[in-house]
């Protein structure tokens, strides 16, 4: 594995199942026990119902791009290197919206509505981020 010089984001006590899962190349997502609706580990209750009541499950890790932008601009030192760099919005089939990367195509490539699936990048030996490729239905 290569030296990641880029920030590594830190787990929290609502967002450790997100992260162990991408280790295990998983895409977890928090369902509500109330009401069935998805969400990403940022949001403590279900913002359908309000209800805190949830639990982990493996999401299909299928979705399509939202929205996105081509980053020109050096923003932070470490991703001088990779200008310009896309920052996706990527609605997952479950319904929740995710930032990511588009990886696997060059960013004039990318559309609105592109089908997209998960794939993990190893960053260290104990982080592991999810990022979307181009998919073909």
């Amino acid at each position: 594995m290569t030296e990641y010089n880029k920030p590594v984001p830190l787990p929290g006590p609502i967002s450790e199942p997100f992260f162990e899962g991408a280790k295990r190349h998983e895409l977890m997502l928090m369902r509500c026990s109330s009401c069935g609706v998805y969400r990403l580990a940022e949001r403590p209750s279900c913002p359908e119902c309000w209800s805190d009541d949830y639990e982990w499950v493996k999401g299909s890790g299928r979705g399509s791009i939202y929205s996105y932008v081509i980053m020109h601009q050096q923003l932070h030192p470490a991703f001088a290197d990779d200008i310009p760099y896309n920052v996706a919005v990527v609605e997952l089939e479950e319904g929740p919206r995710m930032v990511s990367n588009i990886i696997g195509c060059g960013n004039e490539e990318l559309h609105v509505g592109q089908p997209v699936e998960v794939v993990f990048d190893n960053i260290t030996e104990d982080c592991t981020i999810p990022r979307f490729r181009p998919r073909s239905d």
